[in-house]
């Protein structure tokens, strides 16, 4: 029984933990060869310990743009080409209006904005004709939640790149799409939220009660990559369990 990415080459940003991570095992389990990216090469070696096979580790950082170039520059001695990109690397910390300073801006715009599109500019030549990018964004696209205003803004510039981006690779049939998670149960998450009544709090946020699973946005990664989605592009797809819905 053939699996819905058999013989897809991937790359996935920010692939070493949480979103990243689960989505490289789905691809994986559904027949891709997986490149991940991360900052961190012991996190990167628990990653392929744990996925097992099919995959390669590449350390780097996505915002310096000499990492890019040699990310690609492997993957293209190795494989040749790319089938699906998934610029996942994304963060930031949160700090209230009045507060904001320069380099906070600066940092955040860098990472979940300029390094997001030099991942997918920088992929194009390598990326086949009818591939797929997919972008990760986020509820607070469309949320006003306090101190979230610089991260929600480079959220929204996400949302905006896969409208325009599709238009302009519609004559190489590359779909662009945005996943937008609600509150998901991550390393990065637990960081943020320490105290386990504001893990609580949180969670009471959702319609469905609950936190989402890493697993559960890779799922729908998966599916936006697979040919079970070849009529969807430009679009934003909220895995959230209602948060920004209801």
């Amino acid at each position: 029984m053939s699996k819905k990415l058999d013989g897809k080459i991937a790359l996935i940003t920010g692939g070493s933990t949480g979103i990243g991570l689960a989505t490289a095992k789905q691809f994986v389990d559904q027949g891709a060869y997986v490149y991940i990216t991360g900052r961190r090469q012991p996190e990167l070696d628990a990653a392929v310990d744990t996925i097992g096979s099919s995959v390669t580790a590449i350390q780097g950082d996505v915002t310096k743009m000499a990492d890019l170039d040699r990310i690609y520059a492997q993957i293209r001695k190795e494989k040749e080409h790319i089938d699906i990109v998934f610029a996942n690397a994304g963060g930031g910390p949160l700090v209230s209006f009045g507060s904001i300073t320069e380099e906070h801006f600066d940092a955040v715009f860098n990472l979940n904005v300029k390094a997001l599109v030099f991942t997918a500019q920088k992929a194009l030549p390598l990326l086949r004709n009818g591939g797929t990018i997919i972008l990760t964004g986020s509820i607070v696209d469309i949320k006003g939640f306090p101190a979230f205003s610089i991260y929600s803004a480079t959220k929204a510039a996400v949302r905006s790149f896969a409208r325009t981006w599709t238009t302009d690779l519609k004559e190489r049939g590359i779909r662009v799409n945005v996943v937008s998670p609600g509150p998901i149960d991550t390393p990065l998450l637990n960081e943020a939220f320490a105290n386990p009544n504001d893990m609580k709090a949180l969670a009471s946020t959702v319609t469905m009660g609950r936190l989402g699973r890493p697993e559960e946005i890779a799922k729908a990664v998966a599916f936006l990559a697979s040919s079970d989605a070849s009529f969807i592009t430009g679009a934003e797809l909220y895995v959230d369990g209602g948060a920004a819905q209801v």
